[in-house]
């Protein structure tokens, strides 16, 4: 009987052993887990292309943001994450990102199951940001799960769903956003254009930037809307009656972004010459709405108050 609970002694001795030496691996799995996901996201601000191959596998597969289809090999996700691959000796190197210094991660709510022993999936957030004291104010708030294979005794990543938070997306969407300068530019152009297209009876560019859901508010006349169709229309019939543009101008203009979606408030002079060429000049104030849709700014709602 001594011999048996000594027996039954030294088998609960074993399993207690065993037990705690797969959870101390397991912690050290989690641990070297995260530790490559952190060196992951230091090598995307120091654009150190060399590690970020080396801590894919060859056969990595998953999505990106803005990815429609599933990337397969990692041939396919270096392409997807803007660096030509693969590379030649002739590739010139691209330089290191302005101010890496002044940028910073944090992983957040962190969590690794273990499926086998070679095979684990994290599940976590991922702030991107500039640097402020000991603090990080937030760039772009990711939302990830990472599919990691232990091979050769090493664990990397072979997989991965990638988004941005949509929480957080909506959150900042409706917040005042500024716009670089070559975007508002651009945002200019597009507005420019839509007047230009008008006066000119330009209907292939009005057709490109004034859409099928316009609705204009209209400061005089019967209808207080009007739609697409009215206003190609009415600009055909600017053009029938002989009247030319001569002069357009946009003395002050202010600016509102708020997601894809941008505001203009505006003053306006325009000047118009007809078949006599006699010329008349309005003037007033326009409330202007522009959406970037399918790359490219298109105005799918305005108001104008001309000057009295």
């Amino acid at each position: 009987m001594k011999l048996m609970r000594l027996f039954f002694l030294l088998v609960l001795v074993a399993l207690h052993v065993t037990i705690n030496a797969q959870s101390d691996d397991r912690e050290a799995d989690r641990a070297a887990i995260r530790a490559h996901i952190e060196s992951i996201c230091q090598a995307f601000i120091d654009w150190d292309i060399e590690k970020i191959r080396a801590t894919h596998t060859d056969d990595w597969r998953g999505f990106l943001e803005g990815s429609r289809v599933p990337i397969k090999g990692i041939d396919e996700y270096m392409r997807a994450n803007g660096i030509p691959w693969p590379q030649s000796a002739n590739t010139p190197k691209r330089p290191a990102r302005p101010n890496a210094t002044n940028r910073g991660f944090r992983v957040f709510d962190f969590d690794v199951h273990f499926y086998s022993p070679e095979l684990a999936v994290a599940n976590f957030n991922l702030d991107f940001g500039q640097k402020t004291g000991e603090g990080l104010t937030t760039d772009v708030r990711y939302r990830i799960m990472d599919v990691y294979a232990k091979r050769n005794g090493q664990w990397n990543q072979a997989a991965s769903h990638t988004v941005v938070d949509p929480t957080w997306r909506s959150q900042q969407m409706s917040l005042p956003a500024n716009m670089p300068p070559q975007a508002k530019q651009q945002l200019l152009k597009a507005r420019e254009a839509v007047w230009r297209a008008f006066f000119t009876n330009d209907q292939a560019q009005l057709d490109k930037l004034v859409p099928a859901d316009t609705v204009v508010l209209e400061s005089a006349g019967e209808k207080p809307f009007v739609k697409k169709a009215e206003i190609l229309e009415s600009a055909k019939q600017l053009a029938q009656s002989g009247q030319k543009l001569v002069r357009l101008e946009f003395p002050q203009t202010e600016l509102q972004l708020y997601g894809n979606t941008a505001i203009l408030y505006t003053t306006y002079l325009y000047e118009l010459e007809n078949a006599k060429g006699e010329r008349h000049t309005s003037t007033g104030r326009a409330t202007e709405i522009f959406v970037w849709r399918d790359g490219v700014w298109v105005n799918p709602g305005w108001h104008l108050t001309p000057a009295k």
